[in-house]
């Protein structure tokens, strides 16, 4: 074993005791980031050339600073993109709601099917759909200034129309003209607070993170625009706690213009997001 794999296996045990989910992945992860290299060729790093910097690195992981805050990017489907400070780090279980997504508007019969993501963030979503749906047109919303930043910088030179605002006021111009619309927005109630992990806690831009008490106030809200915003017949997903499934669907419901509601699963089993379909066509 070379020295730095041999650091690694240290790491991962300093960043088990801490806490950390995925010690051993954030250990490698650190080290190929560091290094210059991809986590399959650190065997391939020689002795001499090991940093010390990989150790300053572990020190923040170890504190529970957000891996991606440290490397600077994270992965998301088919693409790597810039976060850090004030933008709200995309997750794996993100991934497949994105999935359900593209395959709806690939199964779509529409020659360029218009996509409205709403509370963008990083603008993972927007970008993998512009990405996977080559005719597609996407529009991107986000509030916040910061996470706004990341989102330019992200889309810099793809197909995706960033507009600065609020998601819920958003786009009046399309109204009734959108085939599908999409978000990840805040759903975490007030009072789990102490609950959630530190990385999203003490990291995550709280406007990513919480909403009102039962944590489903944006998503009321975002019921009413994708209303607004979509054609009939169009499609709305949107993502919710593993707790909320038996709630969200109640909130696309037939009074409100929408059939065929519906909760989905993601890869652990766990009730994840919501579809629905705006009444008509």
């Amino acid at each position: 074993m070379n020295l730095l794999l041999a650091e690694v296996a240290q790491a991962t045990l300093r960043l088990a005791d801490a806490g950390v989910p995925s010690p051993r992945f954030d250990a490698e992860e650190l080290a190929a980031y560091v290094h210059g290299v991809k986590r399959g060729e650190l065997h391939s790093v020689a002795d001499g050339d090991f940093d010390a910097r990989f150790w300053e690195a572990v020190a923040r992981r170890e504190a529970r600073e957000p891996l991606q805050h440290i490397t600077g990017r994270a992965f998301f489907r088919y693409l790597e993109l810039e976060v850090g400070p004030g933008v709200f780090v995309p997750r794996p279980e993100t991934e497949v709601v994105v999935g359900w997504a593209i395959e709806a508007l690939r199964a779509m019969d529409v020659a360029e099917p218009l996509v409205v993501d709403l509370c963008t963030g990083s603008g993972a979503i927007a970008l993998a759909v512009a990405q996977e749906v080559p005719r597609s047109v996407v529009h991107a919303v986000e509030l916040d200034e910061r996470a706004f930043g990341y989102a330019e910088r992200n889309a810099a030179g793809s197909r995706v129309n960033l507009h600065q605002g609020d998601a819920l006021a958003a786009l009046p111009h399309l109204n009734g003209t959108v085939d599908l619309v999409i978000s990840n927005p805040p759903y975490i109630p007030l009072e789990e607070w102490e609950n959630v992990a530190p990385e999203a806690r003490d990291h995550d831009p709280e406007m990513a993170l919480f909403s009102g008490q039962d944590g489903l106030d944006v998503i009321r809200g975002l019921s009413r625009t994708a209303y607004r915003l979509l054609r009939p017949g169009g499609l709305v997903v949107v993502e919710h706690a593993d707790t909320q499934g038996g709630t969200v669907p109640w909130i696309f419901n037939e009074e409100s213009g929408w059939v065929d509601a519906a909760d989905h699963r993601d890869l652990n089993n766990r009730p994840r997001f919501t579809t629905a379909r705006k009444e008509g066509a």
